[in-house]
């Protein structure tokens, strides 16, 4: 991408980050703000810009991530009482970094799915 995308930097090393899996193709690190007791973000290291860009572009890199992000939720010990996966695409599905990330939250009971405000 260029060096104005913060994952991109992540994954080149520019930025720190807490990695707790890397893979050939994708990297995973703990949310610096986290909404949960586990909050970790799950990357393709190639640059795209959101999940359904991914999809359509590289179908076996999307499934790596959805990999990667299963190991993780095993090693974090989430299997058990369940975790959610999510991806946030474009403004109103709040993204707010343009490089395709699964949020994977658990550890503790994580309510609605949505605000219940919502028309």
């Amino acid at each position: 991408m260029g060096s104005d995308c913060l994952f991109c930097r992540i994954v080149a090393g520019e930025i720190p980050a807490t990695v707790v899996r890397e893979t050939d193709t994708t990297l995973a690190f703990r949310d610096i703000d986290p909404k949960a007791p586990v909050h970790v973000l799950v990357i393709p290291k190639e640059h795209y810009a959101d999940i359904a860009t991914l999809a359509q572009g590289d179908p076996a890199l999307a499934a790596d991530v959805l990999a990667t992000s299963a190991a993780v939720a095993e090693d974090e010990g989430l299997l058990g009482d369940g975790f959610r996966l999510m991806f946030n695409t474009g403004a109103y599905g709040g993204q707010e970094v343009f490089h395709v990330h699964a949020h994977l939250l658990g550890g503790a009971p994580l309510g609605p799915m949505l605000a219940r405000n919502l028309a």
